[in-house]
């Protein structure tokens, strides 16, 4: 049984395979109408959501399966206190697959751990966001027919932006140049960057402007300020207005450059751009589909992929509590802390759950 929880969990022909079976699921919907009959997909939503949650919603019904789950914790049981290990024991005897969200890092996880069906992370806190990487990965290569040797920058609150995480592993997976761009205080945590340089060995190139070089890039991937995840000490009225993209700005960017957003925006990303032939987020978006209906059916074993070795985690049991206040082992006391090295290299350790590192 395969889960989906972070990318690790997928090699990179596994993913190719994902976007092959997308792109005839897009293409061909009526010949995949059915397989998912008399299935159902458990919606774990303890956070909200609009486009995760209705296009896993969608995608589950356009394969005539069907959806039961919530998106208000505070009308389950989660509320009188019952633990994600018995959440996910329990809604096993419901379903066949479960989507799970949680404002705690590294909550799928634990679903995946205790739970004996397929688990697919659908976000958990500022972590990860894989199945949004995947939906990113196939929109640029849908336009673009590859992603190696393009050069992606990722604008905006890269600190707390699980989608802008995950996309930036994925890129370096698939040979991308990543440029990272971000205010002051908002940088990519300092765990992400480890992972790409200890695990994929790619150095990004860090600026604070995106006017400063926007011309040399292909991809332009624009996230929102995470509001709802800022500590105390951070002002967001300081920081909300410190960048911006728009039609002046983006005079200076390449003819094909393609403007991505993982969406909601809110004052980031100008309308302006919407009838740029360059805005490519409505299309994202719509992308997400045909992703999540390919990566429902092979998770269930109804389309069989042909497995590779996905990369190896080294993953042992960790000598002291992570010491990041929203990891999911701060939460759920029962759980034993975990660490996981790099390539051999036992003097950096970062947390199994939520990618913290510990030294």
């Amino acid at each position: 049984m395969r889960h989906f929880i972070t990318l690790d969990d997928f090699s990179n022909f596994e993913i190719e395979q994902i976007f092959r079976l997308a792109a005839g699921m897009q293409t061909q919907l009526e010949t995949w109408a059915g397989i998912c009959r008399s299935k159902l997909l458990a919606t774990l939503f303890y956070e909200p959501s609009t486009r995760t949650r209705l296009s896993f919603e969608s995608a589950m019904e356009r394969l005539n399966g069907g959806t039961l789950g919530f998106a208000d914790p505070n009308s389950t049981s989660a509320a009188k206190g019952e633990t994600l290990a018995d959440t996910a024991r329990m809604v096993t005897n419901y379903a066949d697959i479960i989507v799970v969200r949680h404002n705690w890092a590294g909550s799928a996880r634990v679903i995946a751990k205790h739970a004996n069906i397929p688990v697919i992370n659908g976000g958990d806190g500022s972590h990860a966001h894989p199945t949004q990487a995947l939906t990113d990965l196939y929109t640029i290569i849908r336009r673009k027919s590859k992603v190696n040797g393009l050069t992606v920058g990722i604008c905006g609150d890269l600190q707390y932006g699980r989608a802008a995480h995950s996309f930036a592993l994925a890129v370096a997976r698939f040979g991308g140049k990543l440029v990272h761009i971000a205010p002051k205080g908002l940088q990519m945590p300092t765990w992400l960057l480890t992972r790409l340089t200890k695990y994929h060995r790619h150095e990004p190139l860090e600026v604070e402007n995106v006017t400063d070089v926007i011309e040399n890039l292909d991809v332009i991937y624009v996230n929102r300020l995470q509001e709802e995840r800022l500590p105390p000490a951070v002002d967001a009225a300081t920081v909300r207005g410190s960048y911006l993209l728009n039609a002046e700005v983006m005079k200076n960017a390449k003819p094909d450059a393609m403007i991505m957003h993982p969406l909601p925006r809110v004052n980031e990303l100008a309308y302006e751009l919407d009838d740029d032939p360059r805005a490519a987020y409505f299309e994202q978006s719509a992308n997400a589909v045909p992703i999540r209906m390919a990566l429902i059916s092979s998770l269930m074993g109804l389309q069989q992929l042909i497995l590779t070795q996905p990369p190896k985690r080294n993953i042992t049991e960790a000598s002291q509590q992570c010491e990041n206040p929203n990891c999911v082992t701060n939460h759920e006391t029962y759980l034993l802390p975990e660490q996981e090295t790099f390539n051999g290299d036992t003097t950096i350790q970062t947390c199994a759950y939520c990618g913290s590192l510990i030294k």
